[in-house]
């Protein structure tokens, strides 16, 4: 492991890495690290402990919450979202499923297009952040986005499907998504740390986005006050470790479940990956991936079940955590 943690070491001191690495295999802790600063304002340097956004790595979070409550008969793969929308988002086709939206086949129109031409540290919001601060808020910017394709024509990664599949949990159930996310994931899985924590009000243990490598500028005005389905969740290196040990473990949904979101879906040849429900998979290995990119926020983490290696990069960076990951992904899972 020596070579592991010399190119570890390397890669942060050339990009002037911020953030948290963590590398096990099998039952042994091999990289546990911290660099940078969480806080330069004050001063406060990273800790292995820090709270980090991890915007679309929460992506898996809804998913599992969404198939804890198919499993519990609350919902179906193939539960329209028309049903539990009503008369909301109206744009949203009457043949668009859950199925559709957690693989990323639904077509419908996204808020945050990713293949549209703007920089990920663009002011892309159409409200202001502050008034989005709860899933059902969240509508507004949903409205009016026409849908690309009909369901299943095609794979579109879609940061609206994934609100839409938050709004459907909730009113499912009648409870909070933030609450279900807790109950159905973080609670089975023992992830303490994890949260949708509001932005202007982070835990002194959370680590400020910054939107360049140097400099004071942070995400705050970039993205929403509070996340949703999409992304917006704050974790820690531990509990990431812990949602993949209590992932494949059947803890959160059964095991029949977890085999159904890591089957590919969808090939996604530009990103040499494949799609399954909620979780990004190896182009051709057995090994699951969650990750996370917006303004100021770079994740991400990969899992070998079979091998049982994983890894995580958590960066308060908008792309601080990719060098890492590359050759953690070179090293470990190729």
């Amino acid at each position: 492991m020596d070579d592991l943690a010399c190119s570890v070491e390397a890669a942060a001191a050339e990009t002037g890495f911020s953030g948290v690495v963590r590398v096990d295999i099998g039952d042994a802790v091999e990289i546990l690290r911290a660099y940078g600063m969480a806080n330069r304002s004050s001063g406060t340097p990273v800790r292995v402990e820090c709270q980090f956004g991890i915007a679309s790595g929460a992506k898996g979070l809804t998913a599992l919450t969404v198939v804890s409550l198919i499993e519990a008969g609350e919902l179906a793969l193939t539960t329209p979202a028309r049903s539990v929308l009503g008369r909301d988002l109206p744009l949203v086709g009457d043949a668009v499923t859950v199925e559709h939206l957690l693989a990323h086949r639904s077509g419908i129109g996204d808020y945050l297009d990713e293949e549209a031409d703007y920089e990920v540290t663009d002011y892309v919001l159409d409200v202001p952040v502050h008034e989005l601060a709860t899933t059902e808020q969240y509508l507004r910017v949903l409205d009016s986005r026409s849908a690309k394709f009909a369901p299943n024509e095609g794979f579109s990664y879609c940061n609206s499907g994934y609100v839409v599949l938050a709004l459907i949990a909730q009113r499912a159930t009648g409870t909070a998504f933030y609450d279900l996310v807790d109950q159905r994931v973080c609670a089975p899985a023992g992830m303490c740390d994890t949260a949708f924590l509001r932005s202007d009000e982070l835990s002194g243990r959370a680590a400020v986005g910054y939107l360049d490598v140097d400099g004071l500028r942070t995400n705050a005005l970039h993205l929403p006050v509070r996340g949703s389905g999409d992304g917006g969740i704050y974790s820690t290196a531990a509990d990431i470790h812990a949602l993949w040990a209590a992932l494949f473990e059947g803890r959160i949904v059964s095991s029949e479940w977890v085999r159904q979101m890591v089957r590919p879906r969808s090939v996604v040849s530009k990103e040499r990956m494949r799609y399954g429900l909620g979780f990004w998979l190896h182009e051709s290995k057995d090994v699951a991936m969650l990750e996370g990119f917006d303004a100021g926020v770079s994740f991400r983490s990969a899992h070998d079940p079979a091998r049982r290696i994983t890894y995580a990069v958590l960066s308060n960076t908008t792309r601080g955590a990719w060098p890492i990951a590359r050759c953690l992904d070179r090293l470990l899972m190729s």
